[in-house]
């Protein structure tokens, strides 16, 4: 194990030059947040960094200041169990989602199958080809599904990038068989407006709906026409997931004009995106909630009546916010933790430059009682360790530790590796663990690092989009109680009640 060896230093040294060279947080605070915040469906793009920020990071990684290239780091209560690299799949990784002994891989070729039955090395189960970016991943009973974001030439395995303007394309959701996990069969798809960059599902007895994630549309789009204000909502019967199908389209964000009434973005909110959709949604079906992460707004809704969900509250924050990506709820459904995912996870945003408010967490409190619940800010919460300007990092995917009356979580920060934080009291958050690599390039900035950390069954499991399926052990009297909660199964946007 190695560990760091000042944290104050390694923010003095890349603080100063971070202030030196301006750095990309300038202008991430001047400009919209990209349209397509994630990855692209093409190959990663190398981007150039100044001179001084590459010598600053050599610098800091010959005195011992920050992890060298592919070094691990990481707090005394964390130990790295395993890593598995890419194999037949060499695209970006992405989502996880979890049942029973196994652990499912999105990976925008396609997806994988690991059996954890021993977390200290896991075994691939499965690799299935059929790209389609970024092949968002969830699992229920015998079903699993995949979003498609990318303009494909049909709904098959075998398809091949087509132009968003042509009629014939196709994005949306597909759905597979995985009652053999060792042979995965295709047998149903779903086109949605303007594809699926993420889903959520809300699993009842007979069927299992789909919250479909999607925006950025435009008038020369045929599947993809504005105002795109709200969210396709699909229909699976468990026992016939063949016949799935659309079954509406809630408007979440009501108003007059082309665009709806979400968020304008820039020019009125310079450097926030524009509402044109939702990125992300988690649902917590115990409590009949969901909050979204949509662009430039975060909401609050009821899903009492799944198909006709009900907007509750919504905010805003026009200052440090520039594109609201994920949420999460604590157990006791009083909070909110919605993240920033600010340069669309192509940047390097954790340094001096660019601050501890932005590309953060934003934690809200729920306020009020049943339509009269309000979202009421409390702090941000970003990762206390600067990474070099070669290393893209920002608030991304994490989910609850199960603690009883604490309020813990582990999350992805892409280059910034994994953090574990405390929000049990919402106004000081603090670091309690952390795990990194350092820099993949030293000398340009390559997309890499976590996408998603998800704790289920006593462990972290991580998906780095460039290095493979990591395994990490907790091992904290503050979380050690969640080892004793085991579950069948888990999608992190679809929450469970731990303690039912």
């Amino acid at each position: 194990m190695t560990l760091l060896n000042d944290l104050r230093t390694r923010r003095r040294r890349l603080g100063v030059a971070a202030a030196c060279t301006g750095l990309l947080a300038a202008l991430l605070t001047a400009v919209p947040a990209a349209a397509t915040p994630d990855p692209g469906d093409g190959p990663a793009v190398r981007q150039q960094v100044s001179p001084g920020s590459r010598a600053a990071a050599a610098a800091a990684i010959a005195d011992g200041e920050i992890p060298g290239q592919d070094e691990i780091v990481h707090s005394d209560n964390i130990e790295h169990l395993a890593n598995i690299p890419k194999d037949a799949l060499p695209g970006t990784n992405s989502d996880l989602a979890f049942q029973g002994k196994y652990a499912f891989s999105g990976n925008y070729d396609g997806f994988r199958i690991f059996d954890i039955s021993n977390p200290k090395s896991p075994k691939t189960v499965a690799q299935v080809l059929c790209p389609g970016s970024q092949n968002d991943i969830s699992v229920s009973g015998d079903l699993l599904f995949l979003s498609t974001d990318s303009s494909r030439s049909d709904s098959s395995c075998n398809s091949t990038t087509q132009p968003v303007t042509e009629k014939s394309s196709w994005e949306g959701m597909k759905v597979f068989d995985i009652s053999d996990k060792a042979n995965p069969k295709y047998v149903a798809a779903v086109e949605t407006a303007c594809g699926s960059h993420t889903h959520t599902l809300v699993p009842e007895r007979k069927n299992v709906y789909i919250y479909v994630s999607s925006y950025s549309p435009n008038a020369a789009y045929p599947d993809c026409q504005p105002p795109h204000d709200g969210i396709s909502v699909i229909k699976v019967p468990r026992k016939a997931p063949e016949k799935a199908a659309l079954v509406g389209f809630p408007v979440l964000f009501p108003g007059e004009g082309p665009d709806g009434g979400g968020n304008p973005g820039s020019p009125t909110n310079p450097g926030v995106a524009k509402t044109t959709g939702c990125h992300d949604l988690t649902v917590l079906p115990s409590k009949d909630l969901a909050a979204g992460a949509c662009m430039g707004d975060g909401i609050l809704f009821s899903i009492k009546d799944p198909e006709h969900p009900k907007v509750i509250d919504r905010v805003q924050d026009n200052v440090n916010f520039a594109f609201w990506h994920s949420a999460t709820f604590n157990q006791k459904a009083n909070k909110v933790v919605f993240t920033d995912e600010l340069g669309g996870g192509g940047a390097a945003t954790c340094n001096a430059a660019t601050g501890p408010d932005k590309g953060a967490d934003g934690i809200y409190d729920i306020v009020g009682k049943g339509d009269k619940r309000k979202l009421v800010f409390r702090s941000y919460y970003k990762i206390p360790r600067y990474q070099a300007d070669t290393e893209n990092c920002v608030a991304h995917n994490g989910s609850l530790i199960p603690v009883k009356g604490k309020d813990i979580m582990v999350q992805a920060w892409y280059q910034g590796g994994v953090s574990v934080w405390d929000f049990t009291n919402s106004s000081k958050p603090k670091e309690i663990a952390y795990f990194e690599r350092g820099p993949l390039d030293t000398q340009v900035l390559r997309g890499a690092g976590s996408w998603s950390a998800y704790y289920y069954n006593g462990y972290i499991y991580s998906n780095d989009i460039a290095k493979g399926f990591d395994v990490l052990r907790l091992d904290d009297k503050r979380t050690d109680p969640a080892k004793r909660i085991r579950l069948p199964e888990l999608n992190v946007q679809t929450q469970p009640d731990y303690f039912d």
